[in-house]
């Protein structure tokens, strides 16, 4: 049986990693990105640089995109010279950017309906690392029988494929990923200043707590970052996770539920992000509370 042809478009911190998984694991990838010196790079890994969105899109059989947001989707796929444009009728699309579930659901239809292709929502969790080493976890929203059929090409990303219902599902489950993560981020650096104020050793907490009720993989990964105010090469961006945050919040009002925990979070970063960390590594949270202990502590001197 022929291997689908695959395009990846948006090799960002993401993108560049799933684009290399699937080269190694033997898949023809033509690939497109803004930043045209981005997609050069993957060229001696073997994949094909398409000079445009229409030429990539003739040449395959499964487009796929990681982008930074649902804006960026919209415009990659609708604006001009965009997929829906080229896209024909037989064809799937494979969306692992993290959208606003309700503009997904419309992009689905509005893509169907202009060139016949098929809309899947398949955002990712896992980082960079999980994106090098193929241990992603992806949550799909689309058909039944046409997120099975792309499975083998998500074998070489994924840890684990979870089909969670229809199209949007994927978006939703992601970003009730995010709330968790975001209020875990937020947390934690309240913690780890709280840690420091006391006078206990921030850099042990990870080996002190262990095994325990607070252990997360956000945990192990953000607190020794804060203690040791590492926000050098930051494998993920403060302005990402507000961005998911943001899209709670808006699903909440849309779902008449309450996120009280994570809109809280949303603004803290906002408030961090407004002062230039919005392209920081999330753990520069900390600051922010070591800022208010260190202004504390100079109104009492």
């Amino acid at each position: 049986m022929t291997q689908p042809r695959l395009g990846f478009i948006g090799l960002g911190l993401m993108g560049d990693p799933m684009t290399r998984r699937l080269l190694e694991a033997g898949f023809a990838v033509t690939v497109w990105n803004r930043t045209a010196e981005k997609s050069t790079a993957l060229r001696d890994a073997g994949a094909e640089v398409a000079p445009s969105i229409r030429d990539l899109v003739e040449r395959v059989d499964v487009v796929m995109l990681c982008l930074a947001n649902t804006a960026v989707v919209e415009e990659v796929v609708f604006g001009p010279g965009g997929v829906a444009e080229h896209g024909r009728q037989g064809q799937t699309l494979i969306d692992f950017s993290s959208s606003d579930p309700a503009q997904t659901r419309s992009f689905a239809e509005w893509l169907q309906g202009q060139s016949g292709m098929r809309w899947i929502d398949c955002p990712v969790s896992g980082g960079t690392a999980g994106a090098e080493a193929g241990s992603l976890v992806m949550m799909a929203g689309g058909d039944a029988a046409e997120i099975e059929a792309i499975r083998p090409l998500l074998a070489p990303l994924a840890s684990r494929v979870t089909h969670m219902g229809p199209v949007g599902a994927g978006q939703v489950t992601k970003v009730c990923n995010q709330m968790i993560v975001g209020c875990q981020a937020a947390v934690i650096a309240e913690m780890v200043a709280l840690a420091e104020a006391s006078g206990v050793d921030a850099s042990r907490l990870t080996e002190a707590l262990a095994g325990g009720f607070a252990d997360s993989k956000p945990f192990r990964i953000l607190t020794p970052r804060m203690a040791a105010s590492d926000f050098a090469d930051p494998p993920w961006h403060l302005r990402t996770l507000l961005k998911d945050l943001d899209m709670a919040v808006a699903q909440s009002q849309r779902a008449g539920s309450a996120t009280p925990m994570s809109g809280l979070a949303a603004q803290l970063m906002r408030a961090h992000a407004r002062h230039g960390h919005a392209e920081h590594d999330p753990a520069i949270l900390v600051e922010a509370y070591r800022g208010l202990i260190h202004a504390a502590e100079s109104s009492q001197g």
